[in-house]
């Protein structure tokens, strides 16, 4: 085997960078937007590996010996594999909103009530929507994108570009991340859970007393209503529990590099 020449070995490991960065940029909920055609997501890959080319020093890029074209492939593949856990799990808060949004509005009455979002060109419900853009606004607003890409830098020296080691040697804890984002969910919708259903005590109570009373008419413009106080009460709450957490989701990713930073 021959040793690659270093301009040669340079150019591959900025390629190999910039499959990292384009892994962030197709999976993370900040930046995938139909509004954003794949040239220019492909454009904006390609300057952020123009700029973090620089932290690449001549100490950190190992010499490389590659055995064939599957080699590097398969290398390829493991740097896409990390831009897109770095992309997706540093923006699960997001999803969180989402989940929890859709959630809220199939109790209140709104699971008929669908709306095209125009970000991924697919049907959500009216709250989760909201929801996931006004977590959307304030993640642009704490520079959340910056510390994505900061993360991806990160990367770099958690798990070198270019070790020839293209799958995590052990399971990612993919289980436990998943379980903490049904558990942020769950706690964003749970004083709506609560009040809806003491909503539906009193609504019972009501109809016991009141058998003349249509509850199934009077019930839903309740629920509605009350959905919309508890939503505007509980907002402010929840934009302060994705504040906390979107740095710890961002360690999660980093945690989701370390399989790949073993040595091969």
């Amino acid at each position: 085997m021959r040793g690659i020449e270093l301009p040669a070995q340079l150019l591959i490991v900025c390629l190999l960078l910039h499959l990292r960065f384009v892994g962030l940029v197709f999976s993370a909920p900040v930046f995938t937007s139909v509004m954003a055609p794949t040239p220019v997501r492909y454009l904006f890959a390609a300057l952020l590996t123009f700029s973090a080319a620089g932290g690449l020093g001549g100490a950190e890029v190992p010499l490389f010996y590659f055995d064939s074209v599957f080699s590097i492939a398969l290398l390829g593949v493991r740097e896409v594999l990390i831009g897109v856990a770095l992309g997706f799990l540093s923006a699960l808060p997001l999803v969180a909103l989402r989940v929890a949004g859709e959630q809220v509005g199939t109790v209140i009455g709104f699971s008929m009530a669908q709306v095209l979002d125009p970000t991924t060109q697919t049907e959500s419900s009216i709250i989760g929507q909201l929801e996931f853009l006004v977590g959307l606004w304030f993640y642009y607003h704490w520079n959340g994108h910056l510390l994505m890409i900061q993360a991806v830098m990160e990367s770099v020296r958690l798990a070198p570009v270019g070790r020839l080691l293209p799958f995590p040697p052990d399971l990612i804890e993919v289980g436990t991340w998943l379980q903490d984002l049904f558990i942020l969910a769950m706690r964003i919708t749970l004083p709506f859970f609560c009040s809806l259903v003491l909503a539906d005590v009193g609504l019972g109570f009501l109809a016991r007393t009141v058998p003349q009373m249509n509850i199934f008419v009077l019930g839903l413009p309740i629920k509605v209503a009350l959905g919309f106080m508890v939503l505007a009460a509980v907002l402010p709450l929840t934009v302060d529990l994705i504040y906390t957490q979107f740095e710890r989701w961002i360690e999660f990713a980093l945690e989701g590099v370390l399989p790949w930073s073993a040595a091969p």
